[in-house]
C-alpha cells in the first residue's frame, strides 16, 4: 500500500472510531498533502489530518488545544488519558487560596482570572458537586457547577474580569501576556487575602516565571508571610479546580451577554473566529474588535 493509500484508510478509520463517541462528524476532504475532516461540539470545532509525505503517515489535531473536545480527541486517537496518571502521593493543604485563569487562548472575550478560598468543609461540598478541571467539563456543566460553588455557605472567591479593551490597555502596557497575568492573579490573590486567613496560595503555573504579588497599601497583607506555589496540572487540588470553573463561568457569562445583544461570538482561534473577526472589521471598524477582541493575536493580521 502507497503512502497516500495508507493515509486515506487512516484517515477513514479515524472517523469510523470517532463517531462512535457521538461527536458530529464533517465529510473528509482530500488536499494537496493530506486529508481531513472537522469534529465538531457545542463549543469548539477541532480538525482532524492525516498527512502523507516522504516521512510516512501522521496525524495531527488542529484547534484550541485546551478545550475539552481536543483532549477527548487526543484521548480517542493517540490513547492519551484525560486524567494526569502519577503515583505521586499529593498532599492538599488543609486551607488554601487556588487560583486558575480562562480566556487567555481566546481571541474574541475577556480574560478572566479567579482565587478561591479552600478549607476542609469547602472541599466535601466541592467534591460533592463533581468539581474538577474546568476543562474536562462543558460549558453548561460549568455554569451549573460554578452556581452552586456561589451559593456555598460563607464561600469565598474574587473573580477579575478583564474586558478585550481593557486586555488590550494592559498588553500595551505590559508587551507580554505572562505579566499581564501575573497582575491578574495578584490582583485576586490579593482581594482575597484581605477576606480570609491563610498561609498557602497555590496557582496552576502559566510561565516559567514566578508569581510576584504586587506591592499592596494594606499592611494587614503586605505582612502576611505567603508560601506560593505554582504547579503544572494546579486543577488536581479541588481549590485551583473551583477557581477554573469560576473563571470559565465568567468567561461564559460575557459570551452570553453578547449574544443577548444580537452578537455571536466564536470561542478560541480557527477559521471560524477569522471569519467573524473579518466580517465584524467589515461592518463595524477595528474600534469594534478592540471592545470584543484580544488585538495582538495573529488573527488580526490574517484580516488585514
Amino acid at each position: 500500500m502507497n503512502i497516500e493509500k495508507e493515509a486515506a484508510s487512516e484517515i477513514k478509520r479515524l472517523k469510523s472510531e470517532i463517531i462512535k463517541h457521538l461527536f458530529t462528524v464533517s465529510e473528509v476532504s482530500t488536499k494537496q498533502y493530506n486529508h481531513e475532516f472537522t469534529v465538531s461540539s457545542d463549543q469548539d470545532k477541532i480538525k482532524v489530518q492525516v498527512y502523507f509525505g516522504k516521512k510516512g503517515v501522521k496525524t495531527i489535531l488542529q484547534g484550541n488545544n485546551e478545550s475539552f473536545l481536543y483532549k477527548k480527541l487526543s484521548s480517542i486517537i493517540f490513547g492519551e488519558s484525560l486524567f494526569r496518571q502519577t503515583n505521586e502521593e499529593i498532599h492538599e493543604p488543609g486551607n488554601y487560596i487556588g487560583t486558575d485563569e480562562s480566556g487567555k487562548g481566546d481571541f474574541f472575550g475577556p480574560l478572566t482570572v479567579a482565587a478561591f478560598y479552600s478549607d476542609n468543609s469547602v472541599k466535601k461540598e466541592l467534591t460533592h458537586f463533581g468539581v474538577k478541571d474546568s476543562k474536562l467539563l462543558t460549558d453548561p456543566q460549568i455554569n451549573l457547577i460554578a452556581e452552586k460553588i456561589k451559593k456555598i455557605k460563607n464561600v469565598s472567591y474574587e473573580v477579575v474580569v478583564i474586558t478585550p479593551a481593557k486586555y488590550n490597555e494592559l498588553y500595551a502596557k505590559f508587551g507580554n501576556l505572562n505579566l499581564l497575568l501575573n497582575w491578574a492573579h495578584s490582583k485576586a490573590i490579593e482581594v482575597l487575602l484581605n477576606k480570609v486567613d491563610t498561609e498557602t496560595v497555590i496557582t496552576d503555573k502559566f510561565s516559567k516565571r514566578e508569581l510576584n504579588i504586587s506591592t499592596t497599601k494594606n499592611k494587614s497583607v503586605s505582612d502576611k508571610k505567603i508560601n506560593f506555589i505554582q504547579t503544572a496540572k494546579g486543577e488536581r487540588f479541588i481549590g485551583v479546580a473551583a477557581a477554573s470553573i469560576l473563571a470559565r463561568n465568567a468567561m461564559n457569562l460575557w459570551f452570553e451577554n453578547q449574544k443577548q445583544k444580537g452578537l455571536v461570538l466564536p470561542k478560541g482561534a480557527s477559521g471560524e473566529v477569522d471569519l467573524k473577526a473579518r466580517i465584524i472589521k467589515s461592518q463595524f471598524g477595528e474600534a469594534k474588535l478592540n471592545e470584543l477582541a484580544k488585538l495582538h493575536f495573529k488573527t488580526l493580521q490574517k484580516i488585514k
